[in-house]
């Protein structure tokens, strides 16, 4: 030590091996607090997701989309319109339609999910160019033609 040195120095000066005790604070507080508003940052940005997680999967997925397009165009418009369409419970309207089709299809006496599918569509030109032509069968003289019942018949059937 120097003779004109004071017997006490402080702490925030350099030691004689060159070692910088508040600069390595100052640096581990620096990497504590990016990392701290960054997870901040992404809990808050993430906010609309979470809240629409609960919802219907479509209102989910437009949120996160919203989400993903506020993060990387850095348009806050997008955020704020995923947190209100988060906000909103959006009705579902595909619950109804199923029961409907499902009931439509019990009456018309078809299976389960068959209502979906038309088979007595024409056949398409690429379809008659390879169907060989078949001769013609008559029906059977035993066959009578369906005679329509009324609704509550065929339900009780």
């Amino acid at each position: 030590m120097h003779p004109a040195a004071p017997h006490h120095v402080p702490f925030y000066l350099p030691g004689p091996d060159g070692s910088d005790p508040v600069m390595v604070g100052t640096g581990i507080f620096l990497i504590v607090a990016v990392v701290a508003f960054g997870l901040l940052f992404l809990r808050l940005h993430t906010l609309p997701e979470r809240m629409a997680h609960r919802g219907h999967k479509l209102q989910f997925e437009v949120v996160a989309v919203l989400g993903l397009l506020a993060l990387f165009t850095g348009i806050h418009a997008f955020w704020v319109v995923g947190l209100l369409l988060a906000l909103i419970d959006i009705p579902d309207f595909t619950g109804p339609m199923r029961r409907i089709a499902g009931s439509a299809e019990r009456i018309a006496g078809l299976p389960p999910g068959a209502g979906d599918t038309t088979e007595d569509q024409a056949p398409s030109v690429h379809d008659a160019a390879e169907e060989q032509p078949r001769p013609q069968e008559e029906a059977a003289p035993d066959e009578r033609p369906r005679t329509r019942q009324p609704v509550d018949e065929r339900l009780e059937a």
